[in-house]
């Protein structure tokens, strides 16, 4: 019993040995987890408004044109969105190298994540389009409405809590994807907390790049809870 309450405080002070934490590289891995994060929900917020605008807009239409281009943006969408993001990494490398000029750093992890997450994304902004009352549609139409005033006067309006939601866990899974491309060499605090932290064993590197994700995390969640309120015209 005495062995075992050692062996814990043993480990337990090898998560709490914070000297081993070096603050300055902590602040640059975060930092640059944040400017993947942000650099990539820029672009997954347009690239799957429009998807999903187009999932929408296609979707149970008669014409072959429609027919066409909603199957092949729908299987693009659910073949880049089953793919695990690890293998989605690994298997863009190529096209990283050509698009980037390098595998290794922040902005060669910015493909993989585009292509992981606005796929995703695309469905949520589908869904919140189809939970529109179909009777707000029809009475823009009856107006006279256009198609794009329909879409940014009606469409994007009424489901823009549904968007923000969207965004908002869209954005939190990105963090997590950060953590695993750093994994391969893309920077942030998954690239600490993987060399630093688990192959020169130092788990109070792990310990505290995983407390500030989970910051980030939550503070993501508070700023998607607190503009969802604000839009929120129920």
């Amino acid at each position: 019993m005495l062995l075992k309450l050692n062996l814990g405080a043993s480990v337990l002070s090898q998560y709490l040995d914070f000297s081993e934490v070096k603050w300055e590289k902590m602040q640059e891995a975060t930092l640059e987890t944040i400017g993947m994060t942000i650099g990539s929900v820029v672009i997954i917020f347009f690239a799957g408004l429009l998807l999903g605008l187009l999932l929408y807009e296609t979707n149970g239409k008669d014409t072959l044109a429609a027919k066409t281009l909603y199957r092949i943006v729908a299987i693009l969408v659910n073949i880049f969105r089953s793919i695990p993001f690890i293998i989605l990494i690994v298997l863009l490398i190529p096209i990283t190298k050509t698009l980037v000029g390098s595998i290794i750093g922040p902005t060669a992890a910015l493909p993989a994540l585009i292509l992981s997450s606005a796929p995703f994304f695309a469905r949520l902004v589908e869904i919140g389009f189809r939970e529109i009352d179909k009777g707000v549609v029809e009475a823009a139409e009856a107006m006279g409405a256009s198609k794009w005033q329909i879409i940014y006067k009606v469409l994007i309006p009424e489901s823009l809590p549904a968007i923000v939601s969207g965004i908002t866990v869209t954005t939190i899974s990105l963090v997590g994807y950060t953590a695993m491309a750093g994994v391969i060499g893309a920077g942030g605090l998954g690239n600490l907390a993987y060399l630093d932290g688990f192959q020169r064993n130092q788990p109070a590197v792990t310990l505290v790049a995983t407390l500030i994700i989970l910051v980030i995390v939550f503070i993501i969640q508070a700023i998607g809870d607190v503009i969802v309120k604000k839009v929120d015209k129920r």
